[in-house]
């Protein structure tokens, strides 16, 4: 697979910085740019352009660590915050202006009601992103027994 630009996605979970290790290692062997984005999914009873600065303060130090971790493997990538309503419509609106070849997300192991979840996000950019989509899931946690 050839990649010129990439994308991958952060959120603040701890899967974060080896997704993003992920996306440099395969941007730097392609010679791609790489944007780190962060969503900022806010809600309808504000305006969507809303200065939600805890958010805004929680996102810029996610964003300033996907830097560091790009430094520290010698790459530079772009990274932008984003506000939506819903993160996976940005996600791919963004891919499609940036016209990315690949989209890079991690995730969490995720249980609702006792199941396995993709969320909403992850299914929407697998079923709508135009390019080439990589899930990185972090391992699932080992569960103990009560006996």
């Amino acid at each position: 697979m050839q990649v010129k630009k990439a994308l991958v996605t952060v959120t603040g979970s701890k899967v974060d910085d080896d997704a993003v290790e992920l996306a440099c290692w395969i941007a730097k062997r392609n010679k791609a740019k790489l944007f780190v984005i962060y969503v900022i999914e806010v809600a309808r009873e504000h305006p969507v352009d809303a200065a939600l600065q805890t958010e805004i303060a929680k996102a810029e130090e996610v964003l300033d660590r996907a830097e560091r971790i790009a430094e520290k493997m010698d790459f530079e990538a772009k990274t932008e915050l984003l506000q939506a309503r819903e993160a996976g419509p940005a996600v791919v609106d963004l891919a499609v202006q940036r016209g990315v070849d690949l989209i890079l997300m991690g995730m969490g192991y995720k249980k609702k009601f006792g199941q396995f979840s993709l969320g909403s996000t992850t299914p929407y950019v697998l079923k709508n992103a135009p390019c080439n989509v990589m899930i990185f899931r972090e391992p699932m946690e080992e569960e103990t027994s009560g006996s």
